[in-house]
């Protein structure tokens, strides 16, 4: 099957500002929690999951191109809830930076107010009614006519601080850097003030064809029910990846 092609294209005459940070493979991401685990007949866990592994396989990672400093939730000098927002090119102006084609953070931090999604989005309490803060995405993707891309938090892989409104994104049309709006974990981090460095994973970037679909229901047949529960349990372990998966290809 021929590989389908996902750019990711960086502002011109800047390789050198983002090479280190540049997307990567999820495949090249996978926690060193999960590496160290075994999966043997005497001792069953999750590294034999196949469904759990191609979570963390699945699509593209984005890394920050640049430290953020958050001090999220604390009492400001007016006695009210406040947060602080700040990057490592703060001081660039953006006029530059946008004449330079350089979709990044810098000077006034960019954010939605809290009202965009309301007093009833679950988003809100866990933020603490505190704004959505942006991270400015440097790489403009693009996929094959027919395809869009779906962007999430690091599948199972996530920095426990804070996490991206996950969404979809038509990347076949759109010609600009998609961003990411954030929430922090609020309800682990009631107040924080932390830097999360250059080259932290932040989304996972997961292309799919866009098909039209639609919703019916049937009675079950029993005769397939069987079939693969007989397969499910014919061996001790690795029954599901030998018998139903399907090897999936990001490279």
């Amino acid at each position: 099957m021929k590989e389908k092609i996902i750019e990711f294209i960086y502002p011109e005459n800047s390789k050198h500002l983002f090479e280190d940070v540049f997307p990567i493979p999820a495949k090249l991401n996978i926690p060193s929690w999960f590496k160290k685990l075994n999966h043997t007949r005497e001792y069953r866990t999750i590294k034999g999951c196949m469904p759990f592994l191609d979570t963390l396989r699945a699509g593209y990672i984005l890394k920050l191109s640049q430290d953020f400093y958050f001090k999220y939730n604390f009492t400001n000098e007016n006695n009210q809830k406040d947060s602080e927002f700040a990057v490592g090119w703060q001081s660039y102006e953006r006029s530059v930076l946008d004449i330079k084609g350089m979709n990044v953070n810098a000077g006034d931090p960019q954010s939605h107010p809290t009202g965009q999604l309301g007093k009833d989005c679950p988003f809100h309490k866990k933020n603490k009614d505190q704004p959505y803060f942006k991270i400015l995405n440097p790489f403009i993707i693009k996929t094959p006519p027919g395809y869009s891309c779906l962007f999430v938090p690091v599948l199972n892989n996530n920095d426990d601080r804070f996490q991206i409104i996950p969404g979809i994104v038509d990347t076949d049309t759109f010609d600009l850097p998609v961003n990411f709006p954030i929430i922090i974990n609020g309800d682990r981090y009631p107040n924080l003030e932390t830097i999360i460095k250059r080259g932290t994973p932040y989304a996972q970037v997961i292309p799919f064809k866009r098909d039209n679909w639609k919703m019916i229901f049937s009675e079950g047949r029993r005769k397939n029910y069987f079939i693969s529960k007989l397969k499910i349990c014919r061996q001790f372990i690795n029954n599901y990846k030998d018998a139903f998966w399907v090897k999936k290809k990001w490279n």
